[in-house]
């Protein structure tokens, strides 16, 4: 493990869920925390958890421009960022069909180009000096789906890539790429953060109405994971001299995975006689 003491944290998302959490552990724990809020309300919040050491900076996460801005001011004016950590997101819920375009288009703007510009925006300091740890928030879902949030999985897919991607263009300039894949946590992902698309077409109600009822029931308090928790697993992550490109957070999440890739193991042997037949034949080489 590296020394973790005094490093400056910028996180995205820290009104609220796991950004709020890692903020207020990594804040316990001696760091310094930049955190993204969007109401004058918010920042004050924020920075009363401990002032000279916590700045809050208002932020819309869709506003590139101003994201440029921050990153100068807080390089300029705080000091050398060493972790960011693309945390600010939402969930969208609905079925593909009666779910407008518009809707996944402003999924991504948020989700993905908002992290992607934040980390464009901050990869010229860390890579002038060679260091630096880029966390992206992307959940379980960015692994395997369930039914009803599709804009979402895809969100959250699409910057897996890109993170897993980036870490490899960078890592020769000492800066770590890591998603973060939680399962389900103790926040209001599932309730206030989730934008629930109105039902319209009949066919899917049998089928999608107990999916929905189910998941706002038991994703309101119910979820096993400590936001907490995370946070302080978040803190030995970048602590470590090697750490991975990909890590789960939360039970859940760690049995989901683990069946989930036993099942597409089945089905690429399953399939593999067919996958192979598209190949040229051996007279081809000839």
């Amino acid at each position: 493990m590296t020394d973790q003491i005094n490093k400056l944290l910028f996180i995205t998302g820290t009104s609220t869920g796991l950004g709020r959490a890692l903020a207020e552990v990594a804040l316990e724990a001696g760091h310094r925390v930049i955190g993204t809020v969007r109401t004058e309300a918010a920042r004050a919040d924020f920075e009363v958890l401990a002032p000279g050491r916590a700045f809050g900076k208002l932020l819309e996460m869709t506003d590139f421009a101003a994201i440029d801005q921050v990153v100068t001011e807080v390089e300029r004016d705080v000091g050398a960022i060493d972790v960011l950590v693309n945390n600010a997101g939402y969930g969208h819920e609905g079925m593909v069909e009666e779910s407008p375009v518009e809707e996944l288009r402003r999924q991504f703007e948020v989700n993905v180009f908002g992290a992607v510009a934040m980390t464009k925006a901050v990869l010229p300091y860390m890579r002038a000096r060679r260091s630096g740890h880029i966390l992206n928030i992307t959940s379980i879902g960015g692994l395997m789906t369930f039914p009803g949030v599709a804009y979402y999985h895809g969100s959250k897919f699409a910057l897996e890539g890109i993170s897993a991607s980036l870490g490899q263009e960078v890592r020769d300039f000492g800066i770590h790429v890591t998603a973060i894949e939680p399962g389900a946590f103790r926040t209001d992902w599932a309730g206030r953060s989730m934008v629930r698309q109105a039902r319209t077409i009949s066919d899917y109600d049998a089928y999608f109405a107990p999916v929905r009822q189910a998941r706002a029931e038991q994703e309101n308090g119910h979820q096993p994971g400590d936001p907490h928790g995370a946070g302080r697993a978040m803190l030995r992550l970048i602590a470590a001299d090697n750490p991975p490109a990909h890590l789960l957070l939360g039970s859940d999440a760690l049995g989901f995975a683990r069946d989930y890739y036993a099942g597409r193991l089945r089905e690429i042997d399953a399939w593999a006689e067919l996958t192979a037949s598209t190949d040229f034949g051996p007279e081809a080489a000839r």
